[in-house]
C-alpha cells in the first residue's frame, strides 16, 4: 500500500491504533486484580478474578484477530477504491467493541470479587 499510494500511510494506520487499544483494555484489569488480590482469599473471590481476567483475555482475543482481518482487508481494499474507507472504520469500532464488552464484564465481576465473604 506505502508503493501504491504513499499519502495514505498515516490514514490507514487506525487499524494498528485500535489493535493497541484492545491491549489497554488487559492492561486496565490486570492493574485492577493486582490491587484486590491478598493473602487470605476466599475461593469464591479467587475464581471471580479469574474469570474477570479471562472475560477481558479471550474478548480481546476475538477483537483483536476481527480487527486484524477488518483491518488488512479494508486497507487493501481502500487502497485501491477510496469509498471503502469509511465502512472499514464502522466495521472497525463494531470490532472494538468486542473488547470493551469484555472490559465492561471484567470490571462487574472485579467488583463482585471485592464484595466476596464467606
Amino acid at each position: 500500500m506505502g508503493v501504491m499510494r504513499p499519502e495514505l500511510i498515516i490514514k490507514n494506520a487506525i487499524p494498528v491504533v485500535m489493535a493497541g487499544i484492545i491491549g489497554i483494555y488487559g492492561l486496565v484489569v490486570a492493574v485492577l486484580l493486582s490491587g484486590g488480590l491478598k493473602q487470605n482469599m476466599t475461593l469464591y473471590a479467587s475464581f471471580v478474578q479469574l474469570g474477570a481476567g479471562l472475560s477481558v483475555g479471550l474478548s480481546g482475543l476475538a477483537a483483536g484477530y476481527a480487527v486484524g482481518v477488518v483491518g488488512d482487508a479494508g486497507v487493501r481494499g481502500s487502497a485501491q477504491q477510496p469509498r471503502l474507507y469509511v465502512g472499514m472504520i464502522l466495521i472497525l469500532i463494531f470490532a472494538e467493541v468486542l473488547g470493551l464488552y469484555g472490559l465492561i464484564v471484567a470490571l462487574i465481576m472485579n467488583t463482585k470479587a471485592g464484595d466476596a465473604s464467606c
